[in-house]
């Protein structure tokens, strides 16, 4: 790597401090509005954040490289790590909650990567400014703040599209909106942006308090899962505002690109035309159907059954990880299964984790290609979805995505239970995070408290693996990566 592109990194990096530290303004404005003294921790933590960017770009301000496919990995990987660093800042000097700097960087990566695992516990009791800041880390993680930078910030229009296909979840990334890259990042933004205030409206109108319809239509359209309760959603126990919340985790589980052509087209049939959109809805549907007719055979009643049962559902497979109940104590299996879906997740650009339903989706394809090929040795059958055919490339990279998925997961499981965990909560624990989950089984079901600060940081590895997807963090390890 030549020095003018190490140069142009650190421009990049710099800029992002100094675009993060902003982030620091709205919670200390939530301070000042309440009361609840922490103005000087916010104030301190953004003139730090913003006084180190500003001494990592100021010296190579002038630089001007255009960036390689390549150099893209790195500076959304650098990026991502960075931020999540420097968002541990005002948890470390908050005197309330007081945390330790493994728990605050746990916490920091939990809620950019839109995970939702944590580890504070007393949430009805902290500052109302330290709870808001948690949940605006969801909602500016959940579009990716690399497109969103890429959106507003000039200075990244430079190698604009190596950043967004690094950060863009799911295995077609070549498709844009719009012409420019930088036009096509202010569409999916405003996009989210409508949804998300749609949904604060709609919580409030239903029954919550305006901070509360804020900080939940955050975690809600992020698909994070944060509360700024310890019951989560099941506080509010109000079967309209759930029924709202399960239907906006549905939409933020379908690609924003689609969200965007059928508002700009006024043409909803648009959803149905998407094989991957319909997917996704069969198998919630699916899902909701098996959980709650088993809550229901085990004595709960019928509309509790339902009740329960699709709002679980919804926001396991969508990995916001809300929660109304104790599902632990529901029969062994279902647990299990709701762990399961989301492994699957939601759709390919949206905010939910998982392997994305357009992979899970391929990979069925695949298989039964591979099927028919032994019946029909001779025959060519491509793969499709719907009835345009998928390249080669594109299966292969699914395949590859997969097979370096199994064996991240397997390393990281082994690892913590080398540092104590028993073999369901390593299993969950890892599950949880590498989805991008947040609630899981064994020792983890209600947060990762109690968990050794090895087992965080390995969480913390595992959630930002998941976020970006796997290859855009561990291309950088690969020798091939280095070479001129």
């Amino acid at each position: 790597m030549t020095v003018i592109q190490v140069r142009m990194i650190l421009h990049i990096v710099g800029a992002f401090f100094m675009f993060f530290s902003l982030s620091f303004l709205p919670p200390l404005g939530v301070s000042w509005y309440f009361g609840d003294g922490q103005e000087e921790i916010f104030l301190l933590a953004f003139a730090l954040v913003f006084l180190l960017g500003w001494a990592l770009w100021m010296p190579v301000r002038e630089v001007q490289q255009e960036l390689k496919v390549r150099d893209g990995f790195l500076v959304v990987s650098c990026c991502w790590i960075a931020i999540s660093l420097a968002g541990a800042v005002p948890l470390v000097l908050a005197k309330q909650p007081v945390m330790s700097f493994s728990d605050a960087v746990f916490e920091c990566v939990s809620g950019l990567t839109t995970t939702g695992a944590t580890v504070l516990v007393g949430l009805d009791h902290l500052p109302a400014s330290i709870l808001y800041y948690r949940q605006q880390l969801q909602w500016l993680g959940g579009m990716g703040i690399v497109v969103l930078a890429v959106a507003v910030l000039p200075l990244l229009r430079i190698g604009g599209m190596q950043l967004y296909r690094a950060e863009l979840p799911g295995p077609m990334k070549d498709v844009k909106l719009t012409p420019r890259i930088a036009q096509t990042a202010k569409a999916l933004w405003a996009v989210y942006l409508g949804i998300t205030a749609a949904c604060a409206v709609s919580y409030h109108l239903a029954g919550m308090s305006w901070f509360d319809a804020i900080c939940h239509a955050f975690a809600t359209i992020s698909t994070g899962g944060f509360s700024t309760h310890d019951a989560s959603f099941g506080f509010f126990n109000s079967p309209l505002l759930e029924g709202l919340a399960v239907g906006f985790m549905a939409i933020s589980g379908i690609n924003f690109a689609v969200h965007f052509e059928a508002l700009r087209r006024g043409r909803f049939a648009l959803y149905w035309r998407d094989s991957e959109a319909r997917t996704y809805v069969g198998l919630l549907v699916l899902f909701t159907l098996i959980v709650s007719a088993t809550l229901w055979q085990n004595g709960l009643p019928f509309r509790e059954s339902v009740r329960e049962g699709l709002f679980q559902t919804v926001s396991f497979m969508t990995s916001t990880g809300f929660t109304t109940a104790d599902y632990s104590r529901w029969p062994a299996f279902v647990p299990v299964l709701l762990l399961f879906s989301v492994f699957i997740g939601g759709c390919a650009g949206s905010t939910a984790g998982g392997l994305k339903v357009i992979r899970v989706l391929l990979l069925y394809k695949q298989g039964v290609r591979e099927i028919l090929r032994l019946i029909h040795p001779q025959a060519e059958i491509p793969v499709k979805l719907g009835k345009t055919p998928v390249s080669p490339r594109v299966v292969e990279a699914v395949w590859g995505f997969f097979s370096l998925y199994v064996a991240v997961f397997a390393v990281i499981m082994v690892l913590m239970m080398v540092a104590g965990l028993d073999q369901v909560t390593a299993f969950s624990a890892v599950a949880t995070c590498i989805n991008n989950l947040g609630p899981g089984l064994g020792e983890v079901t209600a947060n990762f408290a109690s968990m050794p600060t090895a087992v965080k940081w390995l969480a913390s590895l595992a959630m930002l693996l998941g976020r970006l997807e796997i290859f855009t963090l561990l291309v950088l390890f690969s020798p091939a990566y280095w070479k001129s």
